[in-house]
């Protein structure tokens, strides 16, 4: 197995993260929604104590509900069943007031106007930067020239979008897994002939995808 980042996550300070914070502590939104394991180091790390978090929580994932649970020793109040921003706005209740959306700086913006059309005021406020490598590492880069690699698993849409950009195309390359839907759908815009979608959209549906197209090993 070869393990080659294509993004990496930079933490933010700026001003509208740390005023949505404050208004956080102080009680001033109704919901705060996580759609990734990161949003939540970001609130240990910028929070004085979970009780800071005076508002429901809304997650995506497994993942980002154990983190949270971990932190805050809290279970979410709302988890879709489906790992997507679109089964989260979904699965919203019609209501009034604040939202505050902390996000990737990449993330699309399709959440935010799916609340809003559900009656609440979403803030959506940077919580983390993603950056893309110039280049895969070494032995990444001489096992895809030497066919030595069988597949290539994306747990993201930004992933794919940092391996196309290290790697600079996307012909000739292995089978491709993604962790979900839109992860596929981004891979399929770059070029990339998708093998399978993990179901659950988790690390754990990942591998079990992952097994379902490759061939067994030899005895």
């Amino acid at each position: 197995m070869l393990v080659a980042p294509t993004i990496e996550i930079a933490p933010i300070r700026s001003a509208a993260l740390t005023a949505a914070l404050r208004e956080l502590t102080r009680g001033h939104y109704e919901w705060l929604t996580l759609t990734s394991r990161a949003t939540v180091d970001m609130l240990a790390d910028r929070l004085v104590s979970p009780r800071d978090v005076r508002a429901g929580v809304a997650v995506i994932g497994d993942g980002t509900a154990a983190a949270f649970r971990r932190w805050s020793g809290r279970d979410p109040d709302l988890q879709p069943g489906t790992f997507t921003t679109a089964a989260l706005a979904r699965s919203f209740p019609r209501g009034s007031g604040r939202v505050l959306c902390a996000r990737a700086d990449i993330a699309p913006p399709g959440l935010e106007s799916a609340l809003a059309a559900k009656g609440w005021s979403p803030d959506r406020v940077d919580a983390y930067r993603t950056r893309m490598p110039h280049r895969l590492p070494p032995e990444t880069r001489e096992a895809l020239r030497a066919g030595a690699v069988d597949a290539v698993t994306f747990t993201s849409a930004s992933t794919v979008r940092g391996f196309v950009g290290a790697l600079g195309v996307a012909r000739g390359l292995p089978k491709v897994v993604c962790i979900g839907p839109i992860t596929a759908a981004e891979a399929r815009t770059h070029g990339f002939s998708v093998s399978a979608v993990a179901r659950p959209h988790t690390i754990e549906g990942l591998i079990a995808a992952l097994e379902r197209v490759l061939p067994p090993a030899a005895p």
